[in-house]
């Protein structure tokens, strides 16, 4: 088991260093539990990676025997995932235990673009939840969370200092039996930024490859802590690693979401592996990771460390035959298929969603039961109809080369030849009118 994991907080008090924030979510734990439902039914705990704010609320749950859903905002963060999920949940009722915790983490995420509806569907499930929900971000101050922090209780997590952070390595130790040095420790705290996550990780990572940790070794080994390591070199240290801790923390801290990486080493695994077995065994440790994510997104999120596993080690040890080819990273096919037909996609929801709305169905209906027939009336069907009928629907020029191909030259010449033909005649019937208006001021 990853220490990361077998080391987690078991209890409230294991969690360093955050006094005032556990008192102020115990409080508020224990108002939920004496049946004094809070003015504000949701939390917000802020602050850097590693503090321990998803340790915290874990070990609550643990200590109080409270049932725990844990999701993540970056799996979670459609309208309707958030309303299948948080929302069921607020209102659900727990078989055996106490009471349900409801926690979501990251969710300064959630894009506000891309995620359009999911911060206001929260802000409508907090008021009427008869749980407690408790929300994580890094940073509450985004501009996307401003109407979201007026529905919360926020609590400060602060960052561990270097010292801290050397107390909690060297109680690792001594429990795993491992020779250090206080100056090797106090190196990794110091290079963590105080990140203990990343700390016990970077331990673990020279504990595991050399036996020991000294300062000589972790001087050496150890880098700063890189929220963002770029893809190429991501892809550089899982396919040319020499020690399985390289590669693993390669894919732990790559900032790349976990399919876009799994693409891109998919992809490049016949373009580096020459041996079929090699490639066997890497594309099969890939496989295996798949179905791990998978399950993880499910809830099941103590899985994440051996998906870094399967996804770092895994395939770079499944090398075992030939050498690795110095041929150069090629882009993945699914992607580049993804990022062509983006516009397709979007000229396709486009169009059912305009004649969804005209025809009172569901977007689905029309894809399925509509377009079709579409497609042939738009492609062979009379031209002076098509032509009524795009401008019915006021479809665009980039939803007429979507629907009709090659003919949307045609269609479009036709759509404004109707267009001048209906001016020309209000036109006439203008001046026709003009003229008889005339003539009767005359008579008179």
């Amino acid at each position: 088991m990853p220490w990361v994991i077998k080391y987690r907080p078991k209890k409230v008090d294991d969690v360093v260093n955050q006094e005032e924030a556990k008192s102020t979510v115990l409080t508020w734990i224990h108002s939920w539990l004496e049946g004094k439902r809070p003015t504000k039914k949701a939390l917000l705990l802020y602050g850097p990676p590693g503090v321990g704010k998803t340790s915290l609320v874990e070990s609550i749950a643990s200590e109080y025997d409270l049932e725990l859903l844990e999701l993540n905002a970056s799996d979670y963060r459609r309208t309707q995932d958030i309303r299948k999920t948080v929302a069921v949940a607020s209102q659900k009722k727990p078989l055996f235990k106490k009471m349900i915790i409801i926690l979501m983490d990251e969710v300064d995420g959630l894009s506000p673009r891309s995620d359009a509806g999911g911060i206001e569907e929260l802000m409508k499930i907090i008021p009427n939840s008869i749980n407690p929900i408790i929300l994580t971000a890094n940073d509450p101050w985004k501009d996307s969370l401003r109407p979201l922090r007026e529905y919360v209780t926020m609590v400060q997590f602060k960052q561990l200092t270097t010292n801290q952070i050397i107390a909690v390595l060297q109680n690792i130790c001594n429990k795993e039996k491992i020779q250090c040095d206080r100056e090797a420790l106090k190196f990794i705290a110091e290079k963590s930024l105080g990140d203990v996550r990343g700390a016990i990780n970077d331990l673990e990572a020279v504990a595991e490859g050399y036996g020991r940790v000294t300062f000589n070794i972790v001087s050496l080994v150890v880098k700063p802590r890189e929220k963002n390591i770029d893809l190429w070199r991501t892809l550089n240290s899982v396919f040319y690693a020499r020690e399985f801790w390289q590669a693993r923390k390669a894919v732990n801290t790559s900032e790349e979401d976990y399919e876009t990486l799994m693409a891109w080493i998919n992809d490049n695994i016949p373009a580096k592996y020459e041996d079929p077995e090699d490639v066997f065994r890497a594309w099969d440790s890939l496989a295996r990771a798949s179905i791990f994510l998978k399950r993880a997104k499910s809830g099941n999120w103590f899985l994440l460390p051996y998906i870094f596993d399967l996804i770092g080690p895994g395939v770079s040890f499944a090398r075992k035959n030939g050498q690795v080819l110095r041929n150069r990273f090629s882009y993945p096919a699914k992607i580049k298929e993804m990022a062509q037909l983006k516009s397709v996609r979007e000229n396709r929801e486009g169009v059912a969603r305009t004649i969804a709305k005209r025809i009172h169905a569901s977007k689905r209906i029309v894809k399925s039961e509509v377009l079709p027939y579409l497609f042939l009336m738009m492609k062979y069907g009379d031209i002076n109809r098509v032509s009524k009928l795009s401008s019915y629907y006021s479809f665009t020029e980039d939803q007429l080369r979507y629907l009709a191909g090659s003919r949307v030259k045609e269609i479009i010449s036709s759509i404004n030849r109707e267009a001048s033909n209906v001016k020309e005649t209000k036109s006439a019937e203008s001046s026709k009118h003009a003229a008889k208006k005339k003539r009767r001021s005359r008579s008179k």
